[in-house]
């Protein structure tokens, strides 16, 4: 159970809770894992006596976590647990790192200490699968492009929160085959990069050497990216400039936004253009007449259905959490009646991309009401 009272509020959470919370402050400042980490948090948490830094102060004191998102949540995480391979992967319908990836961020997302708390068996479990995934000549994750986005989006968020001195079976990771998370997450880089600059479009698409782009791959990588950056790990500011600037090429003026090859395909956009609406935010480009239309879509059209319902619900929540939150809590308040209403006895949801990825799509949609993953700070 999520013994979070209040969403990011340290008052009202146990100690470890802030103290996972605060990776971000010792981690980036070269406290680093392990012992003298855990001693830099325990030094911060003395001087600070209750102040987090995750969110800003009015975020961070946000309203009590609902009790049906939290028995929602929970259910949702006993599922995910239980039906977790002796690998460390999920293997119904869809798999691979990526989806790995969304279920190891449901875990990291609910606030329980990933080192000593409830779900630290997984956690460790999913991340040793996704690193054993990885090529280690290459850096690439998964069979596409959206694998590796994913599993790189997640490896950034365990980056600096989990405590790797016991990652490992063997103690080490064993050469060729494993590795920290820090070089994983740098391996994974590269390859995102890498495929960019080979691109015409300097965005991605299914393969890392495709020549062509999408805007839904592409906001998969792209959050990656951003999440390594924003966890300290080198990206280059032309990687993400021309990201940033594929995307406005197919932004229109209304805020809809095109799938592939120019602005044509502007049919169901609640999922591109929440896509699009989050990256703009994440990579701090709120000045651009691009972010202006397409929050204004993703609030005048936060009804909008979509044929890939869990995919647009899980982008849709971060654009709205970033672009308003008074809209995002109402649109939070009508998503929590529909998961409570269509959540099976044993914790799982039904989906098209089968049930522990549409587990982890939904649980994540629902996981801006906890605000610990770094990747929702506003």
């Amino acid at each position: 159970m999520v013994e979070i009272v209040q969403a990011g509020n340290p008052s009202s959470a146990p100690a470890q809770h802030l103290s996972w919370k605060l990776r971000g402050v010792w981690q980036r400042r070269g406290a680093g894992n392990g012992v003298w980490g855990m001693l830099a948090t325990w030094v911060i948490l003395g001087i600070i006596n209750g102040t987090g830094f995750a969110q800003a102060p009015a975020t961070a004191m946000g309203d009590v976590v609902p009790r049906d998102v939290r028995e929602i949540y929970d259910r949702g995480l006993q599922y995910l647990m239980e039906t977790q391979s002796p690998g460390g992967d999920w293997t119904d319908s869809y798999s691979g790192p990526g989806t790995t990836g969304l279920a190891l961020m449901t875990f990291l997302a609910s606030g329980e200490d990933p080192n000593f708390g409830t779900y630290s068996v997984p956690i460790r479990k999913a991340i040793r699968s996704m690193i054993r995934a990885q090529n280690g000549a290459t850096g690439y994750m998964g069979d596409s492009m959206y694998q590796h986005g994913f599993a790189t989006l997640a490896l950034a968020e365990a980056y600096g929160a989990i405590d790797e001195t016991d990652l490992w079976e063997s103690g080490q990771p064993q050469a060729g085959k494993e590795r920290s998370i820090g070089e994983a997450l740098e391996l994974a880089v590269r390859c995102s990069v890498t495929s960019q600059e080979r691109n015409p479009h300097s965005a991605w698409r299914y393969s890392p050497g495709a020549r062509d782009a999408d805007t839904s791959v592409s906001g998969a990588v792209l959050m990656g990216l951003l999440a390594a950056r924003n966890c300290g790990i080198e990206v280059p500011d032309k990687s993400i400039d021309s990201s940033i600037k594929y995307f406005t090429s197919l932004t229109g003026d209304s805020g809809a936004v095109g799938y592939s090859g120019g602005l044509g395909g502007f049919g169901q956009s609640i999922a591109r253009s929440s896509i699009a609406c989050l990256v703009y935010s994440i990579s701090k480009r709120k000045d651009l007449p691009q972010y202006e239309a397409t929050k204004k879509y993703v609030v005048s059209n936060m009804n909008e259905q979509s044929h890939y319902e869990e995919y647009a619900r899980y982008y849709e929540a971060q654009a709205l959490f970033q672009a308003n939150l008074e809209d995002w809590e109402k649109w939070n308040r009508s998503l929590i009646r529909k998961l409570k209403e269509t959540q099976n006895d044993d914790g799982s949801f039904n989906g098209q991309f089968g049930g522990s990825t549409t587990t982890s799509l939904n649980l994540l949609s629902l996981a801006l009401n906890y605000r610990f993953l770094p990747v929702y700070e506003r």
